[in-house]
């Protein structure tokens, strides 16, 4: 097992728009976050993206933050696109399952518009909630191949 730190969790009332940070997220299993836009069953529950990789299109001049990408959880010191499919990462009371590694950018995607470029459809990663369960910023996490 490898850890990782949760950075930031973040929310968006619709879709479409960039998500904000809060102090903590409830997960619930078919459903995924609850009050999130996104919420709803199927393998796409949660999205994940590494600070890391945010940190990138900033050094690109690109003026993003966290949430921009609509990431679920911002997460430091795990290359979450290297992980396999399958992968358990187990936060705080809450375990998930990597479904999906990248998506198919859609064509209203503000970063794409603005910088050209969109990181989340090969570096952010989608997950379902095994167990719910509440993660705050500063879990740390671990996963498990």
């Amino acid at each position: 097992m490898s850890n990782f730190n949760v950075v930031s969790v973040n929310i968006s009332e619709r879709r479409g728009i960039p998500k904000t940070p809060v102090d903590s997220i409830e997960l619930k299993v078919g459903v995924g976050i609850y009050n999130d836009a996104h919420a709803g069953s199927g393998h796409r529950e949660v999205s994940l993206l590494a600070l890391e990789d945010i940190q990138t299109m900033q050094a690109r001049n690109a003026s993003v933050k966290i949430g921009d990408f609509a990431e679920n959880i911002t997460t430091s010191g795990v290359v979450l696109h290297k992980l396999p499919i399958g992968t358990k990462l187990t936060i705080g009371d809450c375990l998930l399952e990597v479904t999906q590694i990248g998506k198919e950018c859609h064509s209203g995607c503000v970063i794409m518009k603005q910088v050209g470029e969109c990181i989340m459809p090969k570096q952010g990663i989608f997950a379902r909630v095994v167990k719910g369960g509440v993660i705050t910023n500063g879990n740390t996490g671990t996963y498990s191949l």
